[in-house]
């Protein structure tokens, strides 16, 4: 194995000269607990930390590592590193933290590929699955609907959900898989060597039996099938990446029950691209789509070259994006707050000692 087996690029090779970090050894975060971090390289894995100055002057979430990124580091004991350095992204899959007010959660980085899966036989739903595409998009990292068990449906219900998704979501890639010999092929033949790709869904649409599949190993142990849900008991618990025989290298991640919007305005804008179309012949320019005289998006409704459902998931998911940008600004405003406090007090403090 190679650091290119891994994804190292020219581009990351460019930036560790430029920064004189070839003192340093390179490898790739491939997990990630509480501040701890296990990190590759081609002839080793490393239980890693951040370094005292790393860690204290990160001023975000996004100052730390995550699974995908790159990292200069050096070793002091044997399988033990610190972390010196992060290395750029040129993408960040990334969703609005459960249970955190205007705080993102970061799901993996430097993705070349997000294979959104769905399971054909319960889990299968458009508005969640333009919500995974959203995250991609924000990202520009390029989405791949993968849908899953379609051994347990029959080929005139397979060809109803295929319909679904190409009338709702334009030039999407989508690929079935299965359990069944060869049942992962068309995926297989999808997957380039040295490219990153993460899976996305939520628990028990099948992504660690897809796992285990395209490995050719049992990486992730899947117990017996609920007879009354169709679901396998196995949910992973953490994100890892793993290279795979064909040479992909694929990043698991476990089942999100929500899939909150952050700031994804872009994402939005490439997702519901049609509607954004129409928007531009609205009579008004502060057209909300709603109810105004002139509005071409509710033309376009009305006459099937807009979907319905679709509108109303893009206006759900744009007041979300609201409510998050926000909440963010209004967290920010108290971080400003508070920092300029502790800073009056250590202040006041060191006068007083004179």
């Amino acid at each position: 194995m190679t650091l290119a087996d891994l994804g190292y690029n020219k581009t990351l090779d460019s930036y560790r000269t430029e920064n004189e970090l070839e003192a340093f050894e390179v490898g790739r975060v491939t997990l990630e607990h509480k501040e701890r971090y296990a990190v590759k390289t081609p002839i080793n894995e490393f239980d890693a930390e951040l370094i005292g100055n790393l860690r204290f002057t990160a001023e975000s979430r996004y100052d730390f590592p995550a699974v995908g990124d790159w990292v200069a580091f050096t070793e002091y004991d044997e399988g033990k590193g610190l972390i010196h350095k992060v290395f750029p992204r040129h993408s960040i899959l990334e969703r609005q933290a459960v249970g955190k007010s205007g705080q993102v959660q970061i799901i993996a980085t430097n993705i070349d590929y997000g294979l959104i899966v769905q399971a054909v036989d319960r889990d299968f739903n458009l508005n969640r699955l333009e919500r995974y595409l959203t995250i991609c998009n924000a990202a520009k990292v390029k989405p791949v609907i993968v849908l899953s068990k379609t051994d347990l449906i029959n080929q005139t219900e397979l060809g109803s959900i295929m319909n679904q998704v190409t009338n709702r979501i334009k030039d999407a890639t989508t690929i079935s898989v299965n359990s069944e010999p060869n049942g992962y092929k068309a995926l297989e033949a999808f997957i380039k060597k040295g490219d990153t790709y993460c899976l996305l869904g939520s628990s028990g649409v099948g992504k660690s039996t897809l796992l285990n599949g395209l490995s050719g190993n049992e990486l992730m142990k899947t117990a017996e099938i609920s007879t009354s849900v169709n679901k396998g008991k196995h949910t992973t618990s953490h994100r890892e990446l793993i290279v795979l025989k064909n040479g992909g290298i694929l990043i698991d991640n476990p089942g999100m029950r929500e899939v909150g919007i952050a700031d994804t305005t872009s994402g939005l804008e490439v997702t519901f691209d049609t509607i954004l179309e129409y928007s531009q012949n609205c009579k008004f320019k502060d057209c909300t789509h709603e109810h105004e005289n002139g509005c071409a998006v509710q033309e376009a409704i009305e006459n099937g070259d807009i979907d319905m459902e679709a509108f109303s998931n893009f206006r759900k998911m744009e007041r979300e994006k609201e409510h998050f940008e926000s909440d963010a600004l209004e967290r920010k405003k108290k971080d400003k707050d508070l920092g300029k406090l502790i800073k009056k007090v250590v202040k006041q403090k060191r006068d007083s000692q004179y």
